[in-house]
């Protein structure tokens, strides 16, 4: 059987305006590439923040210059965010498969995630989205049941971040993946959805991306589970004169490095916690934390920190 590789796109791996993301998703369809030619099973996931900011900023701004253009709900700018980075991602993958003789599909699946409404995280909102808005506008977005905080910038929407707890659409990706074809998948955290009966209902958050790629990996029973981000290896001591680069970590020594207090919040905390939630018991199961290199060989070789059993 081929081994599953679940592959988290970071910010760097994207770009963040439409030209960037254009030369961006071409760079990282050529480390792609290669784990395809090495006979993987590949699954594509990513960040989305600057995107569905601008997106959220757009429609917003919209809305202020012509109020007959309804507001745009979050859970619509993340779908919307998908589908324009799963565009890019999968025409740049399929270009650089055909020039190396290699003919797959690759799909984009719109994809959602069910999450607890009595999720700590909605009582704790910790997620700055969108542009920035007058003291005004944003005493109106109060009044509407959205939180608001300000920032440097100015007044902005903050939203929570709750936890993910089961894909919607998991069954269509692991039939696309059963036919071997190459998917892109929970884009951005995934859309976060409430059931509600037999309804699915869009909620004002967005789930960190790290925390859906696991869960995404362990539903597709990955064997590898590769995080782009923005450094080269996992640090102790980050940023300090003894900052140490770390090759490898046990699953034991990460859970004493995360109680010492190692990773910040909002950055590697998530991907350390990831690793330890997509790994679990498993003693095959990997996660390698790396950085794309800059002319799109495949991310790993001797590069980055593998974290495992």
């Amino acid at each position: 059987m081929k081994k599953k590789i679940v592959i988290a796109l970071g910010h760097d791996a994207l770009g963040t305006t439409l030209p960037e993301q254009k030369e961006a998703t071409k760079r990282t369809a050529r480390a792609v590439a290669e784990y395809i030619q090495q006979d993987y099973e590949v699954v594509i996931t990513h960040s989305n923040g600057p995107q569905v900011g601008m997106i959220h900023a757009a429609m917003t701004e919209l809305h202020r210059k012509d109020p007959s253009y309804t507001r745009t709900p979050m859970s619509v700018c993340s779908a919307m965010s998908q589908g324009y980075i799963g565009y890019d991602l999968q025409n740049a993958i399929r270009a650089e498969l055909i020039s190396r003789g290699i003919y797959k599909t690759v799909a984009t699946v719109l994809t959602q995630v069910t999450v607890d409404p009595y999720d700590e995280a909605f009582y704790r909102p910790s997620k700055v989205i969108g542009g920035t808005m007058s003291k005004e506008e944003a005493e109106e977005e109060d009044k509407r049941g959205n939180h608001v905080v300000e920032t440097k910038a100015g007044w902005q929407r903050i939203v929570a971040a709750p936890k993910p707890i089961s894909i919607v659409e998991i069954d269509a990706i692991r039939a696309l993946m059963d036919a071997d074809q190459i998917v892109i998948a929970a884009g951005g955290g995934g859309i976060p959805v409430l059931e509600q009966e037999n309804q699915l209902k869009g909620a004002s958050a967005v789930v960190e991306k790290d925390t859906a790629a696991g869960l995404l990996a362990r539903e597709v029973d990955a064997d590898l589970l590769v995080i782009l981000t923005g450094v080269g290896k996992v640090c102790l001591n980050f940023g300090k004169p003894d900052e140490k680069p770390l090759d490898y970590i046990s699953v034991s020594d990460l859970k004493r490095y995360i109680e010492e207090g190692q990773f910040e919040e909002g950055t590697m905390l998530p991907k350390m916690e990831a690793a330890i939630d997509f790994i679990g018991d498993s003693a095959i199961r990997k996660v390698l934390i790396t950085k794309l290199d800059p002319e799109g060989s495949a991310f790993g070789g001797q590069n980055g920190t593998m974290i495992g059993k």
